[in-house]
């Protein structure tokens, strides 16, 4: 057996959270190793509906060891929120069952300031973010100024450590217009909440080398998509943080040969939630329909997504840079129904063929997809379980695109339901 990491391979929202709990049943621990609250995963369990954005997958499964590594950054009172809404629906989260690296960094009430604040003054050239203080609480890691979640601890330390943190953000909001914030203003809600977060805080590296050393099979479970990745996604339209398998690594301290096994989760087309490119989006009514059929909102922001036809070009990169090795092909059943489905095999710019994404942000804005069409099909994929159940023409689709992107279908899921998934090659296993 062996440990593995799920990263998506699009622009996030391919449907990790059901690929993840479906897989947590073969795993005893789940780690989300990078991301904030801006990412949202939507479970369905026996009928009950969870929505989670800093709580791993496996939070919801009983048995199951839950863990947020040093990458993620946390906002106290969302994720305090989050357990209680969980709690709400019989899901009872204590130190048992939910671990905390004590490196991490905390998002403050003045990152959120700051974020929405960068987003107005953007104005037409926004890149999308959620407002939520992503951005700002991995600036503050970057540049050594974080509070982390062992600094509430020591409230002598968090309060040195606080005003040496504001003396920066205060001087952009006050560049802004925006009035100062005080020290108590964010110490005091801290000291509150840190007799609640504390009891969950560990060493998470060396927690996660014990269970390696006991046999104890591991998930690591990724954040956002593979072109959100702040180095090799479309920046700066990007999250702030690696979204690549590789972060897994150094976002919980479990080491280079920790992990076995890649699963991209893809969606069988394309979407796309805030700015930036989007090469192959469609705005008629055949993008309309792609988003209404496959309830496309955004599971934390409830944003729209942008929906266009399946890019094989992005998913093959992102599965190259990502050291991807089979792919979770999820909502299948969106397609049912078209005549003629399209897949871009390439792009054109200025005269020149790509078969990749170039860096540049102005030709990235401005490539023009070329496009494969093949017959759709008519029947329903919906809830189907095994191949053989399949339509032809959706089996001739799925073997297209392991084609163009150079990677098998591990996985097949043809519903939000944990059921409805057909197994080709269980990542766990060497």
């Amino acid at each position: 057996m062996t440990n593995v990491a799920v990263i998506g391979s699009q622009w996030g929202d391919e449907g990790k959270g059901k690929v993840v709990d479906w897989l947590s049943e073969r795993a005893h621990v789940v780690v989300r190793f990078q991301g904030g609250h801006n990412a949202g995963h939507t479970l369905v369990i026996d009928g009950v509906t969870y929505k989670l954005s800093l709580l791993p997958s496996g939070i919801v499964r009983s048995g199951k060891l839950s863990i947020i590594g040093n990458g993620v950054v946390i906002d106290p009172n969302a994720l305090l929120s989050e357990i209680e809404a969980v709690g709400k629906l019989g899901v009872k989260v204590t130190p048992e069952n939910l671990r905390i690296a004590e490196n991490a960094p905390l998002i403050l009430p003045v990152h959120q300031k700051v974020d929405l604040m960068a987003e107005t003054i953007r104005g037409k050239g926004k890149i999308g973010t959620t407002g939520r203080g992503i951005g700002p609480a991995y600036e503050d890691k970057v540049a050594r100024r974080a509070i982390r979640v062992c600094d509430l601890a020591d409230e002598g330390l968090l309060r040195d450590k606080l005003e040496n943190l504001l003396v920066y953000h205060n001087a952009l909001l006050n560049a802004a217009g925006a009035p100062s914030m005080k020290v108590e203003e964010i110490l005091e809600p801290l000291l509150k909440v840190a007799p609640k977060i504390l009891p969950f805080s560990t060493p998470v590296w060396l927690l996660l080398h014990q269970l390696k050393r006991e046999g104890k099979r591991i998930l690591f479970e990724g954040a956002q998509g593979a072109l959100l990745d702040v180095d090799f996604g479309t920046y700066p339209y990007v999250t702030s943080s690696n979204t690549m398998a590789g972060a897994a690594t150094v976002g919980s301290g479990i080491g280079m040969g920790g992990i076995g096994y890649v699963l991209g989760i893809t969606k069988a087309y394309t979407t796309r939630v805030g700015s930036g490119p989007f090469p192959t989006e469609l705005t008629d009514e055949v993008g309309a329909t792609l988003g209404k059929v496959g309830n496309e909102f955004g599971t934390v922001t409830g944003r729209p997504r942008r929906c266009g036809w399946f890019d094989a070009v992005l998913v093959r990169q992102a599965i190259k840079i990502g050291g991807i090795n089979g792919i979770a092909l999820t909502k299948l059943d969106v397609l049912d129904g078209f005549k003629t489905i399209k897949i871009c095999v390439g792009y054109k710019h200025d005269g020149k063929l790509y078969d990749y994404l170039p860096a540049s942000m102005k030709i990235q804005a401005e490539v023009e997809p070329i496009y494969e069409e093949m017959a759709g099909w008519s029947e329903s994929t919906h809830g189907k379980r095994s191949w053989a159940d399949l339509p032809a023409q959706a089996i001739k689709y799925i073997r297209r695109i392991e084609e163009l992107i150079e990677c098998q279908v591990a996985l097949l899921s043809t519903s939000p339901k944990r059921e409805d998934t057909i197994l080709v090659k269980d990542p766990f296993v060497d």
